[in-house]
């Protein structure tokens, strides 16, 4: 679904945006690509994670030159300020804004929804994700809220400077979040930007590891807005289609990575997870560029584990976070419809050429 930034809150309660952008486009395993060892999980978003939530707003208006909007995450649906969760933050490059990360750094927790939105619009947004924690049954004599809120630029394509995005789209995004299906491609946080010189936006994938190690999920969810030398399975699919970094491409933008896993880990062994996203990200083609701000944010449902997991059991995870962020990234592109979207046809070619 797509609205006027200029919607009154009242007609906002219609926007549990749930898959109404017009063109079907198909998701990574649609067109055989499976990145990996690991099956993904029933939905193979981060939703397969229980508890976790994701709501969006889209605010599209051509006249306006408006294509941007809100992605919310929550960890579960209660009350977050109360109940918080461990979680941890990885700065692959830090080109960027991350609001609240040197808290998250210091206590390890989170206790507020995760936001993603454009570059202009984190302080609206904070500003919002405040109110809400404030009004929450139980918070009354709350004085200090930590918003955790990213962004990347969607300025190419979108009217940033006129400030679209505001407080009632963040509290919208947040109070439309649900389990489920999450919608992915120019929707959200994603509706404006640009990955690897083609039309980027929302991906999410999740795995789930064999009983016999623990049988725990992890889940993934990207803004895709960076660049590099687009590669696909192996595939050096930017190059066949002649738009990569160094030829035509910068490879600025950036990337914000959300891992949520159901494992009884702590920070700092979130901390570690976070930084295998990383490997996702370079496996699709991307150097990270200087212009490109790339966080990685994480965390467990399971708020005071009993028992943590061995170091020593943290390999699995470090596998599905790498093949999660990896194949987010690809839905993310492939699902985004309009001008300048990844070509499909010309995309299938490419992979039947290299034996996929």
């Amino acid at each position: 679904m797509t609205i006027s930034p200029r919607i009154t809150p009242s007609l906002l309660a219609a926007l549990l945006v749930s898959g109404m952008s017009g063109e079907t486009r198909p998701r990574a395993r649609e067109i055989g690509l499976a990145p990996g060892i690991l099956r993904p999980g029933p939905l193979n978003a981060i939703t397969d994670v229980a508890g976790v939530r994701v709501g969006q707003v889209t605010l599209q208006d051509d006249a306006r030159r408006v294509h941007t909007g809100v992605t919310a995450i929550l960890p579960h649906g209660g009350n977050l300020f109360q109940q918080k969760v461990p979680a941890a933050i990885y700065v692959g490059n830090g080109f960027g804004k991350l609001t609240g990360s040197t808290q998250v750094e210091e206590l390890g927790v989170i206790e507020t929804p995760v936001v993603l939105t454009n570059t202009l619009g984190v302080w609206q947004a904070g500003e919002a994700v405040v109110e809400y924690t404030l009004a929450q049954p139980g918070n009354e004599k709350v004085v200090s809220v930590n918003p955790v809120v990213g962004e990347t630029n969607d300025g190419g394509l979108n009217d940033i400077r006129s400030l679209p995005v505001r407080r009632e789209h963040v509290l919208e995004a947040i109070r439309a979040a649900r389990g489920g299906p999450v919608e992915e491609g120019a929707v959200g946080a994603g509706t404006g930007t640009k990955a690897f010189g083609f039309k980027g936006g929302i991906g999410t994938s999740s795995r789930v590891l064999p009983a016999g190690l623990g049988g725990y999920t992890l889940g993934v969810l990207v803004q895709s807005n960076f660049g590099g030398i687009l590669t696909m399975d192996g595939v050096p699919v930017g190059r066949e289609l002649g738009r990569y970094l160094l030829k035509n491409e910068t490879g600025d933008g950036s990337l914000m990575m959300v891992v949520a896993t159901d494992a009884p880990v702590d920070a700092r062994e979130l901390k570690r997870i976070a930084r295998r996203a990383m490997l996702g990200m370079a496996r699709t083609g991307s150097p990270s560029s200087h212009g490109s701000g790339d966080y990685v944010i994480a965390f467990s449902t399971v708020r005071q584990p009993a028992n943590l997991l061995a170091d020593e059991a943290l390999t699995p995870l470090f596998e599905a976070a790498v093949e999660a962020t990896e194949e987010a990234i690809y839905n993310s592109l492939l699902k985004a419809a309009g001008p300048n979207a990844l070509p499909l046809d010309r995309l299938r070619e490419i992979l039947r050429k290299y034996g996929r």
